[in-house]
């Protein structure tokens, strides 16, 4: 498969583009809440209106969080920075205009115009989720994500008062699952999609109500229902399979319970994204005997079908130390013709978030 560096535009048959208009080193791209993006740079989060043309783009101070002078002192090179994972990690923003993030051990929250992030939920289990999820009526949620090798009982917790206090929502069995992937909001079904993993029956999307009256599984049993990234879009919900184990591939589940296998793509997925009604996924460069590509790609679904729009190779850095290669996708909604993408363990651009306009 030939691929294209980052800078390139890339195209397809229908004659939709990708061009990178702006590159940020040492940011991370975060969340988006309508055409604002919020992003980190190291325990520093920042946000900018995203406008034409995006290289004159102004990132604004949003908050600081205070994690120790360790931390501090390993977020100011790289690969310290990358061997300890420190920063932010997730973000929701609420309906008010609280900001709510997942650090190491902790979820911590700001209400602007305040300026320090304060902790309100220590994690005593694994070190932060993987996302947080935010709804219309202001309820954020996040599911817990730890080793579990004894598969013990797994929260989901819930708050409603834009993050200043955590009740659990849902907790599942002692042996049902391992942890919980994702939590997404459907704004079409005005429901949550629950994802969880990692092996057999532990491998499920489940559709729940905000108050987790009602949690039904949908998919479960095996390895392609092992998924981290889930779109929703009128037509139904776009996923990415999440597995080391199995060749991956992207689907559709659509509004009458259908799966389509839509492609196949050259490794694990865990973030995804919507630009302009369309749907993209990345995928990550892991250990696996199966899925032995050595590029970050990011896919992206047109009238020409799946294809790979963007690549970058890993870098020569231990992944076991300084991480997998990646490209995360912000959560949120984007407003913006712009594709957000934040890479790192690649080689150029690690640790940088690239902007891209999304033509068609």
């Amino acid at each position: 498969m030939q691929t294209k560096t980052p800078l390139e535009t890339s195209g397809d048959q229908s004659g939709s583009t990708l061009k990178r208009c702006a590159r940020w080193p040492r940011l991370r791209a975060l969340a988006w809440s309508g055409e604002r993006l919020y992003a980190a740079r190291g325990y520093d989060l920042l946000s900018a209106s995203i406008s034409h043309p995006c290289d004159r783009t102004s990132w604004e101070p949003v908050g600081t969080f205070d994690p120790g002078w360790v931390r501090r002192l390993s977020a100011t090179t790289r690969l310290s920075a990358r061997l300890l994972r420190d920063g932010f990690h997730a973000l929701a923003r609420s309906p008010n205009g609280a900001v709510v993030a997942a650090v190491a051990g902790a979820i911590v929250r700001i209400n602007p115009p305040e300026r320090e992030f304060v902790v309100t939920h220590r994690i005593g289990r694994g070190t932060r989720p993987l996302h947080l999820t935010t709804t219309p009526d202001g309820r954020i949620y996040w599911g817990e994500y730890f080793d579990n090798p004894r598969r013990d009982e797994v929260h989901i917790y819930a708050s409603e008062d834009a993050g200043k206090t955590w009740d659990i929502a849902y907790t599942f069995a002692k042996g049902a699952i391992r942890h919980v992937h994702n939590i997404v909001h459907d704004p079409w079904q005005n429901c949550l999609w629950v994802l969880t993993g990692d092996y057999g029956t532990e491998c499920r999307i489940l559709r729940a109500s905000f108050d987790f009256s009602s949690v039904n599984p949908v998919l479960q049993g095996d390895q392609q229902a092992r998924a981290v990234a889930l779109v929703p879009m009128p037509d139904g919900l776009y996923f990415s399979s999440d597995t080391p184990l199995e060749q991956n591939y992207i689907y559709r589940l659509d509004r009458g319970g259908g799966v389509s296998r839509l492609a196949p793509i050259c490794g694990s997925s865990i973030y995804g994204c919507q630009v302009k009604g369309r749907v993209f996924f990345s995928t990550m460069v892991e250990p696996s005997e199966v899925n032995r590509d050595r590029q970050v790609r990011i896919y992206g679904g047109s009238k020409a079908g799946w294809l790979p729009r963007l690549s970058w190779p890993k870098d020569h850095w231990s992944m076991r130390l300084f991480q997998y290669g990646n490209a995360f996708l912000p959560d949120g909604q984007n407003s913006t013709p712009y594709l957000a993408v934040s890479t790192i363990a690649v080689e150029s651009d690690d640790m940088v978030t690239s902007l891209y306009r999304v033509d068609s």
